[in-house]
């Protein structure tokens, strides 16, 4: 029943070296707890299977199963979820007023994570639904052109029981609206054919003029696994040394923070990888153009957009 920790590193990364400093305060305090350290890039297969993208990346497991994750150099989060997991694992049945408490508040913020949100099954990608209820209510969601997030109730089984009762609401999906529950797919079917499912929600904005803005957002804009301040991979680290040399200024969109940017960037640019760079809203390439472009001299010039 013990909590085992995972944390994906890898040793460029000076963010990684913060949370390993975390991680060992935390062993300290929660000695029941197991912490391991796997470095992403070395267990290439592992890092596939579980989906680490980025570094770092922190995985719990529970009796061997996955039971939550972080993404990102979040200690303050990093703290809070070991606390939770531990006390879930060590606590008796008896002292679960503070967990009711916490529990409470996270679904709160769950419910107000986005002013449109979807608890399902499964993801919009690959709802898991049998009868396929979650399927139904995405596709009639995206037909209407409305902006939604979603949260995956098989990922979380707390959340799953917990938000049947904070709800009063016995089943999925659920559909939350400015943090107010809206219903299931019955009630969002009867919403759809009066009319009134296109008032309620927001609607998106459509990507394709989304993408058009962010690339255009600075003269010169880079897409990139992570920050100016932390790069998530090596690419992008080498090509943001690249660009600071010459001095220009430029912004950076993080395109793990936005699954919806990164896949949709891909189509829209004809170019599969990341990072990408823009000047003046037209693609440049990834790194290795942008290295040809520094060993030739001509890299300052197309920056500045005289290229």
């Amino acid at each position: 029943r013990s909590l085992v920790v995972v944390h994906f590193w890898a040793p460029w990364a000076p963010q990684c070296a913060q949370m390993n400093e975390v991680m060992a305060t935390l062993a300290k305090e929660h000695t029941q707890v197991t912490f391991v350290k796997l470095e992403a890039e070395a267990v290439p297969e592992v890092s596939e299977k579980y989906g680490i993208s980025s570094v770092p990346t922190f995985l719990f497991f529970k009796n061997s199963q996955k039971v939550d994750r972080l993404d990102g150099a979040h200690a303050p989060e990093l703290t809070k979820k070991v606390q939770r997991h531990a006390a879930s694992t060590s606590l008796p049945p008896a002292s679960n007023q503070g967990a009711k408490e916490d529990l409470h508040l996270r679904l709160k913020k769950l419910i107000n994570a986005a002013p449109c949100m979807l608890f399902m099954k499964g993801s919009p990608k690959e709802p898991r639904c049998g009868k396929g209820f979650s399927k139904q209510m995405v596709e009639i969601l995206n037909n209407h052109g409305i902006s939604f997030s979603s949260f995956d109730i098989f990922s979380d089984e707390e959340v799953r029981q917990g938000l049947k009762t904070y709800s009063n609401w016995p089943t999925y999906p659920q559909l939350y609206v400015a943090g107010e529950l809206v219903g299931g797919l019955d009630i969002i079917k009867e919403l759809e054919a009066s009319g009134e499912l296109d008032m309620l929600c927001p609607k998106a904005q459509k990507l394709e003029d989304r993408l058009k803005v962010l690339i255009n957002k600075a003269p010169v804009m880079l897409f990139m696994k992570g920050s100016k301040q932390v790069a998530k991979c090596g690419f992008s680290r080498q090509i943001l040394e690249i660009i600071n040399s010459t001095g220009v200024d430029y912004e950076t969109f993080d395109i793990l923070e936005d699954e919806e940017v990164r896949q949709g960037l891909k189509t829209y640019s004809n170019w599969p990888t990341y990072p990408q760079l823009y000047v003046k809203g037209e693609l440049v390439g990834g790194l290795d153009i942008v290295k040809e472009l520094r060993d030739s001299g001509e890299l300052l010039p197309v920056l500045k957009g005289e290229n």
